[in-house]
């Protein structure tokens, strides 16, 4: 299946255009199926797709009440003394998700699911790997980098994070019959969700990462967290390799801090390096996948137009 890049001229029109295609598939799913499995993205990117989504299900395009979400990512390690602190703190991904998103359907989703990253208690797992070395390994080349635990690990509580934090969230989303349409961002490496630059494609089902100290610093510095010793040093995040086993990839993305990944994801080679790049693979083996970017992103595609047609890939310019 082709892989089809919508260049939109400015944020609104990457945002209509997404939504139109995210609103479009949902009801053809629900023609289809009795439940809509929506993987959902956090960041600055989705937030006008998501204002379109909500007021299209509450004038009745589709039903919200027939649609299972899960997200791609969330810390470990946010402030707060207990789980439900860190659950609602204003940086937390499922605060994102109520505020952006849920809290503006008048029929509420049948279930909404975020990784289980304030379950973990940071300050247990900095101890419990420091404590238990031989159960886990670093998996990456760059400074973010997956910590992969072992199959039998002696610590009791990395045993806990593996089976019910990394492994029951894959088993979940299983269970509920695999996403429909996965909505995804981009970061400036190329990096989808917390599966960072240099991780491995094979085996990036759910990872517990340790997030690079650049990506810390960045929190504090754009104002997220006061301090460093506030901002999550760790992330549960899907891995490349299970966001590219949904049925549809829709991936937004504005502005001129993506445009080189953008651009080596589809005319450069498969690499860990850009792990967005996975999706050249995953359209070869029959998923489909959309690109709608806006112009600045969509630069060096623009002017690379007969390169993507001899790849096979749809480019349609609405900037």
């Amino acid at each position: 299946m082709a892989i089809t890049v919508y260049a939109t001229k400015d944020f609104a029109q990457m945002s209509e255009v997404a939504s139109d295609i995210v609103i479009k598939k949902t009801v053809e799913t629900l023609k289809k199926k009795r439940e809509a499995v929506l993987g959902l993205a956090t960041g600055n990117s989705p937030t006008g797709l998501y204002k379109h989504f909500a007021k299209a299900a509450n004038e009745g395009k589709f039903d919200s009440s027939r649609i299972r979400s899960f997200n791609l990512d969330e810390y470990v390690g946010l402030p707060g003394d207990n789980v439900q602190q860190r659950v609602i703190h204003p940086e937390s991904y499922a605060y994102f998700m109520i505020k952006e998103l849920f809290s503006h359907l008048n029929k509420k989703f049948i279930e909404t699911r975020v990784p289980y990253g304030s379950l973990i208690d940071q300050k247990i797992l900095i101890k419990e790997l420091k404590e238990n070395k031989n159960d886990w390994e670093f998996k990456g080349t760059d400074a973010g980098k997956s910590i992969s635990i072992k199959a039998k690990p002696k610590s009791k509580y990395l045993a806990w994070i593996r089976k019910e934090i990394l492994d029951g969230y894959a088993k979940k989303i299983k269970a509920a019959g695999g996403i429909d349409l996965q909505i995804i961002g981009v970061g400036g490496r190329g990096h989808v969700a917390f599966h960072e630059s240099g991780i491995p494609f094979k085996g990036s089902s759910v990872l517990l990462v340790k997030l690079d100290d650049n990506t810390i610093a960045n929190a504090v510095a754009d104002g997220h967290f006061s301090k460093k010793s506030d901002s999550p040093q760790y992330a549960i995040s899907m891995g490349a390799q299970l966001v590219y086993q949904a049925r549809t990839v829709v991936l937004v993305a504005n502005g001129a801090r993506k445009t080189e990944s953008i651009t080596r994801s589809l005319l450069g080679d498969v690499t860990p390096e850009i792990p967005i790049s996975y999706g050249q693979q995953y359209a070869k083996q029959g998923g489909e996948l959309i690109y709608v970017i806006d112009r600045v992103a969509a630069e060096d595609l623009l002017v690379n137009s007969k390169e993507l047609k001899d790849r096979s890939i749809i480019l349609k310019n609405m900037a």
